[in-house]
């Protein structure tokens, strides 16, 4: 009886972390996207900048304040030489996520999003000549298919955002490839890691926003736009963002890799039927059926890549090149003290 217990209240603590991972992602989206077109506030470098501000400030309040996580202590020339190319990709990433959002719908960008794990098996094919099952490479044929499918067919298309989309994929992948290979061995979690990288990509963002977009938010404000209630919103949206961190890294250690997958594959359909309760955008037939071969393609290829995980490689299987390329890189990121330990 008590096992039984147990095992519903795990149940309802993992649908309650998945709800809550849907709504700060689908709210930060819709607000992004109500920013840039209702509000007409068209700056995504502002957007991401108030982000970043946002995060770094709501990190440092976890760690250093209410003191929820502790702080995985880093060097000084560690955070230059290794934290600050990742900070360099991850500003990219959420920069072009926002311009992206500025000229193309919602169901459309998130559509494309999904082509992240296509990125990734490419980019660690090219940089690393890493070795992936066959069954990888055919989980990714209905994901591009169905964004070409998706492309073709969508109603609202912007070369400049769909390229903008598509670089963020990229961007993403490119991210990922530089954590694993910089910070190889340790595990940083997402508040430490918007800690470390946050206050960076403000510094990196900071200049090109007001030099490119000061004298339009200028501009902007001089139409005496409702001031609070735009400010609410806009500001509102970055603590989202921020919050988004901690439901993410709640919602992985509350699911398995399967359920975490799926999950977020229904949160892109639950996004894009969000996104045109609201904006209205013109959703063809066919694009409806490309966005669904696509994220249909992606929990296949999460669920592959889950099997092949459980397996050990059998003698004579390629084995992936080790991922630091340099006798550098092994050396500790974080002061090996227990109490650094997450």
């Amino acid at each position: 009886m008590e096992e039984s217990r147990l095992c519903k209240w795990s149940v309802i603590r993992s649908v309650l972390a998945i709800l809550q991972w849907w709504g700060f992602n689908v709210t930060v989206i819709i607000m992004n996207k109500w920013i840039f077109q209702k509000m007409d506030f068209k700056f995504p470098l502002t957007v991401s900048c108030i982000h970043f501000i946002c995060s770094a400030i709501g990190a440092y309040t976890v760690i250093k304040v209410l003191k929820l996580k502790p702080l995985i202590v880093v060097d000084s020339e560690d955070r230059w030489r290794r934290i600050f190319p990742m900070s360099f990709v991850f500003c990219i990433n959420i920069v072009l996520g926002n311009v992206s959002l500025r000229y193309i719908p919602v169901s459309f960008m998130q559509t494309i999003k999904s082509f992240t794990p296509a990125t990734t098996v490419i980019l660690q094919r090219l940089v690393w000549s890493k070795h992936f099952d066959l069954r990888i490479w055919a989980s990714l044929i209905p994901i591009v298919g169905g964004i070409l499918l998706t492309s073709i067919t969508e109603l609202s298309f912007n070369m400049f955002g769909f390229c903008a989309a598509l670089f963020g994929c990229l961007a993403t992948s490119t991210k990922t490839i530089l954590a694993e290979s910089l910070l190889h061995g340790y595990k940083f979690d997402s508040i430490n890691t918007v800690y470390y990288m946050a206050p960076f990509a403000t510094m990196i963002l900071a200049l090109p926003a007001l030099l490119l977009e000061g004298p339009g938010v200028v501009a902007w404000l001089q139409t005496d736009p409702p001031l609070l209630s735009s400010f609410f919103i806009i500001f509102g949206s970055g603590v989202l963002a921020f919050c988004l961190n901690f439901s993410i890294f709640y919602v992985i250690h509350s699911t398995t890799a399967v359920t975490f997958n799926v999950a977020g594959n229904l949160k892109v359909a639950v996004a894009v039927t969000c996104s045109w309760l609201i904006f209205r955008n013109p959703i063809s037939m066919m694009n409806a059926v490309g966005c669904a071969i696509t994220l249909i393609g992606c929990t296949f290829y999460g669920y592959v890549r889950h099997m092949l995980s459980q397996h050990k490689p059998t003698p004579g299987t390629p084995r992936t090149p080790r991922t630091p390329r340099k006798s550098m890189e092994f050396a500790p990121l974080v002061n090996d003290k227990l109490e650094d330990k997450v």
